[in-house]
């Protein structure tokens, strides 16, 4: 038995065999078309994580000359740094200043690093010994047994490709510059990311690009004597006087930055200092919290600080619950209370009630005028004689 199926303007035979399987078929779509429409209404529905508000912006002041990232890679110094100042508040600016030498300089670490690549690449094309895994070139694809081979490919092939890019992009002008530079970004970030695998710089050991990268903003400085400090110093105080941070981060162990965090905490600002474990200066003290190098990259930093936050949330509650002495205000409040028992103040700084000179506060809270030493009215007075008449005459009958 057979029957018609109309698609538009086309007919089709389909055989009644395979009805059973078409109606399972449409069955299957609709419930995967309800399934994903609800799926896409409890997404929808879901509550997106708000940001934490009630916290104060957060700078970061880094000092290159003074506390390199020696031990730990640049950008996972910069990263970790940056995670553990995001605990006090948003992280509103990461700033670091150096001079030509502190980025020509080479550690010790990365220096022995270089040293055994070396090493190796000499025994792999002496054939010596052969890689677990055949080097990968990571823009092409290309597999190499020999790191050496490896280099040279991607200096002779990649690295000129790279510059034809970047002339191209910079002799464009206008709207085709905006185009050129979206249409190559994605091949000159893939470059940038393998370079970094495979090349070594030249000059250093890439310190400001890694910074750069993680989203610290590097400035270099002349070559002079304090001039990364001054900079810094002058930096820190805008920021303050523009009003951009509620908590200041500083990373160094130079203490003409002593003068600077005092100012903050004038300022009511929240101070924290990253630097030597060993050395427990004067930073530390003047600072409200403090950190060394090995706590912000084991990230002991990071968990440490909602404790740190929780002293500084009690010490703010102290400091509104303490009393203190105001002449100023003590004396209106006695004032205020002066006048609602009807007392004024005079001019000589002597007290008078009402308009007369001299007056008291009767026991039900009313003011008696006129001087004390007056006689009572006549009322009073009659009615006195008649209670002293009325005693004697009851004397006299007794």
């Amino acid at each position: 038995m057979l029957r018609l199926l109309r698609t538009g303007a086309s007919t089709t035979v389909i055989s009644s065999a395979f009805s059973p399987s078409i109606t399972s078929l449409r069955r299957f779509l609709s419930l995967g078309h309800s399934t994903a429409a609800t799926t896409t209404a409890t997404w929808s529905s879901e509550p997106e994580p708000k940001p934490r508000r009630g916290l104060p912006p957060v700078a970061v002041f880094w000092d290159l000359d003074n506390k390199p990232p020696n031990s730990v890679p640049p950008y996972d110094a910069a990263v970790r740094l940056k995670l553990a100042a995001s605990r006090f508040g948003p992280v509103e600016l990461a700033v670091a200043y150096a001079n030509r030498h502190a980025f020509r300089h080479v550690p010790a670490p990365v220096r022995a690093q270089r040293r055994d690549r070396r090493t190796l690449d000499r025994l792999e094309d002496a054939g010596s010994i052969a890689p677990a895994e055949p080097h990968l070139c990571r823009v092409c694809g290309r597999r190499f047994f020999q790191r050496s081979r490896l280099v040279n490919h991607f200096r002779q092939l990649h690295e000129r490709e790279q510059a034809k890019r970047v002339a191209r992009l910079g002799s464009a002008r206008g709207g085709r510059r905006v185009r050129l530079a979206a249409e190559l970004s994605a091949k000159m970030d893939k470059y940038r990311r393998a370079a970094r695998e495979v090349l070594v710089p030249r000059v250093g050991y890439g310190l400001a690009e890694e910074l750069r990268r993680a989203g610290v903003v590097v400035r270099e400085v002349p070559d002079r004597p304090e001039a990364a400090d001054r900079a810094l110093r002058e930096h820190m105080v805008e920021a303050m006087d523009r009003g951009l941070l509620g908590c200041l981060v500083l990373v160094s162990d130079d203490l003409g930055f002593a003068g600077v965090l005092r100012e903050a905490k004038m300022r009511c600002l929240k101070t924290v200092v990253v630097g030597d474990e060993k050395r427990e200066g004067a930073l530390k003290r003047i600072a409200d919290a403090g950190f060394s190098w090995q706590e912000v990259a084991s990230g002991k930093a990071a968990k440490e600080a909602a404790s740190v936050m929780g002293r500084w949330k009690d010490r703010e509650l102290l400091k509104r619950l303490e009393w203190t002495y105001s002449p100023g205000e003590d004396r209106s409040e006695w004032a205020d209370d002066e006048e609602g028992y009807g007392l004024e103040t005079g001019s000589d700084g002597g007290e008078s009630a009402g308009s007369s000179d001299d007056g008291a506060m009767g026991l039900a809270g009313k003011t008696i005028t006129g001087n004390w030493w007056h006689l009572e009215s006549a009322e009073s007075s009659d009615s006195a004689r008649r209670n002293l008449g009325l005693h004697t005459k009851g004397g006299n009958q007794r």
